[in-house]
């Protein structure tokens, strides 16, 4: 028995655990925790900022501050706050209490044309751990973070603030989130669970960590780099596949077809050993992952120490994908220029509005939007924006408002950038009589719309994909 596992066996079963961060990712963990009979106490660890406090009072009280649908969040919340076996605090000094600690914290890129991340979060929360480290403790990296950070430098950190040794005196391990927002409890019950330890005991404990959590899902152990690359893979794959039917969709908008019944048809290809797995197209990819996780992926390779042998001169086909996908904000500012000008109008002095803050349908979540490069093109142009979302309140320096009406109120152009429920329900007419506009424009990035509703009744249509519509008669 190694030195570590007699430290596990001194300790006993995993009983309380701390989560750091209290994002998508940190709440929804931390209360599943929180709710496995196993597990006695889970303390969730929020900096007591001025951006960020408000989380701890709300969190204490048994609500959710994740805003957007969120089924079964905030009743969760709430049974384990007044069970007593979750409290949200900023006091670190009580990482001391626990048998295993999980960091769930951002990892932008400040640039990604020099793949240099922005790891000063992560690096904070992993000096607090560090600091009030035990013997026998898990820590387990959520993060997604470039390949090679848990063997390199967290484990470093984490040694030299504590004075222990990764490996022997506590387990280190990464085991990435695997979540989407609107679905943040599902996919943490039901996703298998990737889980990569520094060594064998690390990985066994950190399995004991997450098996009660999960319900459909499965563990999937390997390397604690291992890990790191499937989580950057796997987003990376879906933003290549994004990529892929967002180009398809420019190829059908110059071609004059309809992406979606091109889309129709190539998924209808089944049976065994045929794959055809197509996304669909829209106005930008946003949120935290598929945004940066392809620059991790690249990174990880450009300072590990392995020669890598690929077509000399060529492009990654995933920093392609990325800028394709990056490209589509813009070009729904072209097809928004487009359209006004088919009523001779100029993007100067026009005003737009847009419908959508959030990167996703029926979310808050507005990282890294695909609304803000559009919104900056059409200020930049001269043009008067408003915005309008009904889950977004507070974003620094944009006013969003959730007043439908007020939004569009003598606008030359609606254009819908979030795919959100409420804009499936916008009807030609009313749109018309609040415009004011003879011939509005309407500029549909997430195909929410009825196309021939609004053609029909004046409008200048415009829609990613729709080559067969984008060119109508204007009625």
């Amino acid at each position: 028995m190694s030195k570590l596992e007699k430290l596990f066996q001194e300790r006993g079963p995993i009983k309380k655990i701390g989560v750091l961060g209290m994002g998508y990712v940190g709440i929804p963990s931390a209360v599943l925790f929180a709710d496995a009979p196993c597990f006695n106490k889970v303390l969730g660890f929020q900096r007591n900022s001025k951006s960020s406090s408000y989380k701890i009072g709300m969190l204490n009280r048994g609500e959710s501050p994740l805003k957007g649908e969120e089924p079964g969040l905030e009743d969760l919340i709430n049974k384990v706050v007044k069970a007593g076996k979750f409290e949200c605090t900023p006091d670190f000094s009580r990482i001391s209490e626990l048998d295993a600690v999980t960091l769930a914290i951002q990892t932008p890129f400040a640039n990604p044309k020099d793949l240099e991340p922005d790891f000063s979060a992560l690096i904070e929360g992993i000096r607090n751990v560090g600091k009030y480290l035990r013997p026998g403790m898990l820590v387990v990296l959520e993060s997604t973070i470039t390949p090679g950070t848990t063997e390199g430098m967290a484990k470093k950190i984490l040694e030299e603030e504590s004075g222990l040794k990764a490996g022997e005196d506590f387990a280190l391990a990464h085991a990435p989130e695997r979540v989407m927002v609107g679905r943040l409890l599902k996919n943490i019950r039901e996703h298998d669970r990737i889980v990569g330890g520094i060594n064998e005991a690390s990985t066994r404990r950190a399995i004991e960590l997450y098996s009660p959590v999960l319900t459909v899902g499965k563990v999937i152990p390997m390397s604690a780099t291992a890990a790191e690359v499937t989580k950057t893979a796997e987003n990376t794959f879906r933003d290549l596949q994004i990529a892929a039917i967002n180009q398809l969709a420019l190829y059908c908008e110059a071609m004059g077809i309809n992406v979606y019944d091109v889309r129709t048809g190539v998924d209808s290809l089944k049976g065994e050993g045929i794959t055809r797995a197509i996304l669909w197209p829209g106005a930008g990819v946003g949120g935290h992952c598929l945004t940066k996780d392809t620059y991790h992926l690249e990174r990880g390779v450009k300072i590990g120490n392995g020669q890598l042998d690929y077509p000399e001169g060529a492009d990654s086909i995933y920093v392609l994908a990325r800028k394709v996908n990056d490209f589509m904000p813009a070009h729904m500012y072209n097809l928004t220029v487009a359209a006004l000008k088919r009523i001779g109008k100029e993007m100067k002095g026009s005003k737009i509005a847009i419908l959508g803050w959030a990167f996703i349908r029926d979310s808050d979540d507005a990282r890294n939007t695909p609304s803000e490069p559009y919104r900056e093109l059409c200020l930049k142009a001269g043009a008067i924006v408003t915005v309008h979302d009904p889950y977004v309140v507070n974003y620094p320096g944009i006013e969003i408002s959730d007043n439908l009406e007020n939004v569009i109120r003598d606008a030359d152009a609606v254009v819908i950038l979030a795919g959100h429920s409420a804009y499936s329900d916008i009807k030609a007419d009313w749109v018309k009589k609040i415009t004011d506009k003879e011939n509005p424009v309407i500029v549909d990035g997430r195909n929410v719309i009825e196309p021939d509703e609004f053609i029909s009744k004046g409008f200048v249509y415009k829609g990613i994909g729709r080559g067969d519509k984008n060119e109508h008669l204007l009625m």
